[in-house]
C-alpha cells in the first residue's frame, strides 16, 4: 500500500508539471530543443544555473529543425498538459552571432531581450488571477522592427505557488530555433545573460503570493522591449 501511495503522489505531481515541447507548425522537439529529463515534466529552481538559460542540457543540444516566421508575424507555444500553475509568463529572444546558426549556438552571454511579459490581474480580497493560468498554448507576437536573422526564442512561465522561501520559484522553460524575416532594423535591448538576469530573492521570484495577498508584482528580469 506504502508503494503504491507513493507511485501515486508521484504521478500526481509530475501531471501537476509542464512542458513547453513544440512550437506552430512542428512536431514534439522538432524546432524546441529537447531537454535532459524531459520526460518528468519537471522545472528548474536555481536561477544561478546554466539550466535556466533553455533547461536542463539544452544549451548545448540542437533541434532538428529551424522555423520561419516573420518579423511582425506570431510564434505559438504549445504547452503539455497544461499551463498548471498560478504565476507570470515570459518571452526573450537572443540573435545569433555571425558564424553560428540556431542550430549550433549556445545563447551565453548579454544577448537575451525580453519582447513579452504577464503579471496578474488583482482581485481584491479575491487575491491575484493570473492569464495564463490553464492555457494549453500560448501566441506570441514577434516585434515587426526585429533585424532579420537566426534568433533564439526563449518562453518561460514561472510557477508562484512555493514561492516563499528562496529557489521556490519553479521555471517551466523551452528554447526554440527560429529564422526571422523581413527589414526590421531595431535595437533589441535591454540585453541580459541567463544566468545573470535574476536572483532568487529578486521580489518577483520570492514572495507570498496568498497572504497577505500582494497589491503589486512586478516581473523579473529586463523591461519588454517594444520593437
Amino acid at each position: 500500500m506504502l508503494q503504491l501511495t507513493t507511485l501515486l503522489a508521484l504521478a500526481a505531481s509530475a501531471t501537476a508539471h509542464y512542458t513547453f515541447p513544440s512550437i506552430s507548425g512542428t512536431s514534439e522537439w522538432a524546432a524546441v530543443r529537447q531537454w535532459t529529463g524531459y520526460q518528468s515534466n519537471g522545472p528548474v529552481t536555481d536561477v544561478s544555473l546554466l539550466d535556466i538559460r533553455c533547461n536542463v542540457g539544452a544549451s548545448s543540444k540542437s533541434a532538428a529543425q529551424t522555423q520561419t516566421v516573420a518579423a511582425g508575424g506570431k510564434i505559438t507555444f504549445a504547452a503539455a498538459p497544461n499551463i498548471y500553475h498560478p504565476g507570470p509568463l515570459l518571452a526573450y529572444m537572443a540573435k545569433v552571432p555571425a558564424g553560428k546558426t540556431a542550430a549550433n549556438w549556445d545563447g551565453s552571454g548579454n544577448v537575451w531581450f525580453k519582447i513579452f511579459e504577464q503579471g496578474p490581474t488583482y482581485g481584491g480580497s479575491q487575491g491575484l488571477t493570473w492569464p495564463s493560468n490553464g492555457l494549453s498554448s500560448v501566441p506570441f507576437t514577434i516585434p515587426s522592427s526585429t533585424p532579420p536573422g537566426d534568433y533564439l526564442f526563449r518562453i518561460e512561465h514561472i510557477g508562484l505557488h512555493s514561492a516563499s522561501g528562496k529557489n521556490g520559484a519553479q521555471f517551466y522553460i523551452s528554447c526554440a530555433q527560429i529564422t526571422v524575416t523581413g527589414s526590421g532594423s531595431g535595437s533589441p535591448g535591454p540585453l541580459v545573460a541567463f544566468p545573470g538576469a535574476y536572483k532568487s530573492t529578486d521580489p518577483g521570484l520570492m514572495l507570498n503570493i496568498y497572504y497577505p495577498v500582494p497589491t503589486n508584482y512586478v516581473c523579473p528580469g529586463p523591461a519588454v522591449w517594444k520593437g
